[in-house]
């Protein structure tokens, strides 16, 4: 949500928190859309964890989110120095948008540079840190 708009939703699949830095590029988005679509994370009908994203349909919310680069190593207060600055963030996210529907993925996202809300029912034993 932001504000009184809900801006995106899925069912069933993935949320991914994206943070880019400073040395990100077009092939890192293009690298971790593959990942995400291939990684076998979801239950198969076995119960393990063997099934993928492309393999049962399922769908993903990208949601940008810079504080995933705050340095704790000092103080009290996180530095955010780590976290690309908007201009170079915002093309990134996009493209790994444009590159996981190029894949067939099902996409929602949240609002670039807005005060969100994002609520997520977590049904399962994984959380994975990607980084490409």
């Amino acid at each position: 949500m932001v504000g009184d708009d809900e801006v995106g939703r899925i069912g069933a699949g993935l949320c991914v928190l994206v943070g880019v830095t400073h040395g990100d590029d077009a092939a890192d988005a293009d690298k971790l859309a593959s990942k995400l679509w291939g990684l076998r994370i979801l239950d198969d009908a076995d119960g393990v964890m063997n099934d993928s994203i492309s393999d049962v349909g399922g769908e993903i919310l990208v949601v940008s989110q810079f504080t995933l680069y705050g340095d704790t190593g000092k103080g009290r207060r996180p530095g955010w120095s780590a976290a690309a600055r908007p201009g170079h963030a915002e093309p990134l996210i996009e493209r790994l948008v444009s590159a996981l529907r190029d894949l067939g993925a099902l996409v929602a996202t949240g609002a670039f540079r807005a005060d969100m809300e994002v609520a997520l029912v977590n049904d399962g034993p994984c959380t994975v840190i990607l980084e490409v």
